[in-house]
């Protein structure tokens, strides 16, 4: 089982996230998104396992979110992309995937449906 995290070391969801699976003996690939962003590809194939749309993994109290106009509600799915993709500090956290599945970890306990 290969299990990936979107990681953000600074945050303590994140933090819990990566805790609570490797309780669980799940030793996770760590990448941590800030350094290495997914892109636009990776992005709304996450989207898909997390069946959500992709306004709910934006995080809309980042000073970003204005800044860079994804609160601009007409913008397609591929431009929303785009902008996570070269801010991925509006990324909601932490993400975790276990193949073709994914959950976002608020709270962390709701990746255990997925292991």
């Amino acid at each position: 089982m290969t299990v990936t995290i979107f990681h953000n070391p600074r945050c303590s969801k994140s933090r819990q996230t990566l805790e609570l699976l490797k309780s669980n003996d799940v030793e996770p690939n760590i990448v941590e998104y800030l350094k290495t962003p997914p892109t636009s590809a990776e992005l709304s194939n996450i989207i898909k396992m997390l069946g959500v749309d992709i306004r709910d993994i934006i995080r809309t109290k980042e000073s970003e979110y204005k800044e860079v106009g994804a609160d601009n509600k007409s913008l397609s799915d591929s431009e929303l992309l785009s902008i996570l993709a070269s801010t991925p500090k509006l990324i909601e956290r932490p993400i975790v995937i276990n193949g073709n599945k994914a959950a976002i970890g608020r709270p962390p306990e709701n990746v255990l449906s997925i292991l």
